[in-house]
């Protein structure tokens, strides 16, 4: 079964007077549990390609069905209930709330969800302990290393148990024992409780893992293989 479905998917941004097609027609199809790497050099279009599956940007033309959910026929009210329940979201810059605890920061989602407060602190530590910061509770961003925050924001994706995990250049802001690290842990998230992740990377380590690997150059696919695990 495929989770992401997306077809002849095209994007064209203006940057002043100029005209940028980041997308050319890719057509991409994952399946449910999949592990799978976009990989390109900067401006191919993979972070394009990750925006637009997880709603955050619309394709100007083409067809994206995310979890058997057509993205063009849905509002943004709806495209936010999607993001809310069903994506979590890894971003470069661990776009962690500052004023918040570690923690707190793993709890926000499922205050949005609407989740007792007894049973989403539960959890909250229950991800943090395996993601190894369970000395780390009470600890604001700043407070942490680099790796440290990436694992909060890792917890903070899969504490919901979402269909999907978007990550993009989830290892860029770290050094390699600890993109490593986290890289095992969200292998170990995807075999354990069959959550699908998508990254956009161009670091050799995450191509390493992925189980699928597909290049990405001048908003098209240029080599789409599936490794022999």
């Amino acid at each position: 079964m495929n989770i992401v479905e997306c077809i002849d998917i095209k994007k064209t941004y203006e940057q002043g007077q100029v005209e940028v097609q980041a997308l050319r027609g890719i057509s991409l199809s994952i399946k449910k549990g999949g592990f799978v790497a976009l990989a390109g050099p900067s401006g191919s279009g993979k972070t394009t390609i990750l925006n637009i599956i997880g709603g955050l940007d619309s394709a100007d033309s083409g067809t994206v069905t995310v979890d058997g959910n057509v993205l063009d026929e849905m509002n943004q009210s709806q495209l936010a209930d999607l993001r809310l329940h069903n994506i979590g979201f890894v971003f470069q810059a661990y776009n962690l709330i500052p004023v918040l605890s570690a923690l707190e920061n793993v709890e926000y989602v499922m205050l949005l969800q609407g989740v007792p407060a007894a049973d989403r602190r539960q959890r909250a530590k229950t991800i943090l302990d395996d993601v190894g910061l369970e000395d780390k509770y009470g600890r604001r961003p700043a407070e942490l290393s680099g790796g440290q925050q990436q694992r909060v924001a890792v917890a903070r994706a899969i504490v919901s148990n979402p269909s999907i995990v978007l990550a993009d250049e989830p290892t860029a802001n770290l050094d390699s024992k600890s993109g490593q690290d986290l890289l095992k842990l969200m292998q170990e998230m995807n075999e354990k409780k069959k959550v699908t992740f998508i990254f956009s990377t161009h670091d050799h380590m995450v191509m390493d893992y992925a189980r699928r690997l597909v290049k990405i150059r001048d908003g098209r696919v240029v080599d789409d293989q599936i490794k022999a695990r």
